[in-house]
């Protein structure tokens, strides 16, 4: 009876283990699960950004899975033991064996184990020889370096499977993030590629005031008027001259002049052609001493347009008013007033390049005429059998050289008309004008740039009983920078003068003058100039010549006013009688640009 109690009681622990496990597995399948479409995040409008970034989560996913597989090879490869060295011939090297376990197999030939028993027949097997020391310690060395390489490996595997778990951690966190995102994402607006994050790395930029300013060539330059697509520099110059000679005669004398003198320069702002105006007035007037009233005035521009094909074309449009001079050949003895001649003047030149050939065709028209001079008893004088026109056209042939040297040749033709086919002593003076001269262009940037020419010229005067006016000519016009702030030019002109005096032809007027201007400091600049000109009288023996030197210097107080000042002496030597004159002046004034 004692022996079926216990096994009555198995029995009931058998029956309720198999209850709690059923009843388990009904609580597992009773189990509210999630909703298959939270899993598979299907809640609302999937975007385009959504599935983008799915993709991206699992591409990273199998990266860091990658990753993991490869660094835990990489570790398993560098830490695996190396191989044993095994001889090629058996026994090369002893067996390490231990002492102290029983070698016995379990066979019938084994040796017999060793005992105490003395009575015994067999004897014991001797014990191995004890190794040498040395022998000893290459042994424990070979032990230690086992065992330092066995820790190691060990070290290494936990390491490589610790940065294992911890990659694998950080792609579930990473995936968990990009699910909680993706899930139930808000669809993109159609701007928002417009609004994007300002970058806080991004480095602040600096105000215009701290940015770096282009230094200026010459700071105390005239910055100009804006005025439409044209920029205006005018400049207005007022002083006092003190001069010997007042109107530069050979009977004037010394006198205290105010001068004031007014200039202008414009220019276009165009992208393909350009334009350029420029004029100038200068007005005399007597303070104390020898009457002097002067006013002259010139303003001139030109039109360059590119055309097609290496074509351009040139105009040019002047127009001057200037009394006549005391000095002149043609002046009035004994007159309140020389008459006032006007000139105006055009042009109208063609450019043309072919290959290294350069070939210019220019026209040019210019109209003289001149005013009445006032005696000194009140009365008039006309001057109308001066007024003439000239009428020129110009073939120049070029070719370049270099882009620097352009060696050209000129041939000119033209007519000079008088308004009156007969002059007040009958003389019939009109004439027809031809010309050849030969020169060089140079173009070599600032340093040197210009031209320069010489050549003859011949004037017939259709009167048989007059010369014709004929001589060499030569021109320039050079520009010479040998250091920065210092400029030299060169000028020279040939000019043919007509006359009305009774049985003269006119005159051939060779002009030259040489300047320099330096820059001694930014605020202070100075200029010489020395000129030199030669008369050759055509129809009598005679001839003048005028020396001039002049020096100045201008102080700018600041960008738009400045003190200027000025020397100047003028000689004029003749073999004509009553033609020499002294002339020596000083001027003073202040001048304001714009």
């Amino acid at each position: 009876m004692s022996g079926a109690q216990p096994e009555k009681s198995g029995r009931r622990k058998g029956k309720a283990a198999c209850a709690l496990l059923l009843a388990t597995s009904m609580l597992a399948l009773l189990r509210p699960a999630p909703l298959h479409a939270q899993e598979t995040e299907l809640r609302g409008e999937v975007s385009e950004s959504a599935i983008l970034s799915d993709q991206q989560r699992k591409a990273r996913k199998l990266a860091l899975a990658k990753q993991a597989q490869q660094a835990s090879a990489n570790a398993a490869q560098d830490n695996a033991p190396a191989r044993t060295y095994l001889p090629a011939s058996a026994g090369a090297v002893p067996d390490e064996t231990n002492t102290n376990d029983a070698t016995a197999t379990g066979s019938v030939f084994d040796p017999p184990a060793a005992t105490d028993d003395t009575s015994t027949d067999t004897a014991a097997p001797s014990k191995p020889r004890r190794p040498s020391t040395a022998r000893q310690k290459a042994a424990d060395k070979a032990k230690a370096a086992d065992k330092s390489t066995k820790k190691k490996s060990t070290t290494t595997a936990t390491d490589a499977t610790t940065t294992t778990g911890a990659i694998a951690a950080a792609a579930d966190n990473a995936d968990n993030t990009d699910t909680d995102q993706a899930a139930n994402r808000r669809a993109l607006t159609v701007d928002s590629a417009d609004r994007q994050k300002l970058d806080p790395g991004a480095e602040r930029t600096a105000s215009i005031e701290g940015q770096n300013k282009k230094v200026e060539d010459d700071p105390f330059a005239a910055t100009g008027i804006k005025w439409g697509s044209f920029v205006i520099r005018p400049t207005i110059e007022q002083g006092l001259t003190a001069t010997s000679n007042g109107d530069s005669s050979n009977a004037g004398k010394s006198a205290l002049l105010s001068e004031t003198a007014l200039r202008f320069s414009a220019a276009s702002d165009w992208r393909e052609n350009s334009a350029t105006i420029n004029g100038y007035g200068l007005f005399r007037e007597t303070v104390s001493g020898y009457p002097v009233h002067n006013a002259q005035g010139r303003i001139e521009g030109q039109l360059n347009v590119d055309l097609d094909n290496e074509l351009r074309a040139i105009a040019k449009l002047g127009y001057e008013a200037v009394p006549e001079s005391a000095s002149s050949p043609d002046a009035i003895a004994g007159v309140s007033s020389q008459p006032l001649r006007q000139t105006v003047n055009g042009s109208l030149g063609i450019e043309k390049d072919v290959g290294k050939m350069r070939y210019a065709l220019t026209g040019a028209v210019e109209h003289d005429f001149y005013g009445d001079a006032k005696l000194s008893d009140g009365t008039s004088l006309s001057q109308k059998d001066r007024d003439s026109t000239l009428y020129t056209a110009t073939l120049r042939t070029g070719y370049e050289i270099s882009p620097a040297i352009t060696p050209f040749t000129e041939i000119e033709v033209g007519r000079r008309t008088y308004d009156l086919r007969f002059d007040t002593d009958g003389f019939e003076r009109s004439s027809t004008r031809l010309g050849a001269r030969a020169g060089l262009q140079l173009d070599m940037g600032e340093k040197l740039s210009g031209e320069f020419s010489a050549g003859w010229l011949r004037e017939a005067i259709d009167d048989d009983r007059l010369e014709a006016i004929s001589g060499a000519t030569m021109n320039a016009d050079l520009k010479w920078s040998p250091e920065r702030g210092t400029t030299i030019g060169l000028t020279g002109k040939t000019t043919v003068e007509g006359t009305t005096t009774a049985g003269q032809s006119g005159d051939i007027l060779y002009s030259g003058r040489l300047t320099g201007e330096r820059q001694i400091r930014a605020n202070l600049t100075g200029n010489a100039a020395l000129g030199l000109d030669w008369r050759d009288y055509i129809g009598i023996d005679g001839h003048d010549m005028t020396l001039s030197a002049e020096a100045g210097l201008t102080w700018w107080l600041n960008r738009y006013a400045g003190l200027t000042s000025r020397v100047r002496t003028e000689k004029l030597t003749s073999n004509l009688p009553g033609r020499d004159y002294t002339a020596n002046s000083i001027y003073l004034g202040v001048k304001v640009q714009r």
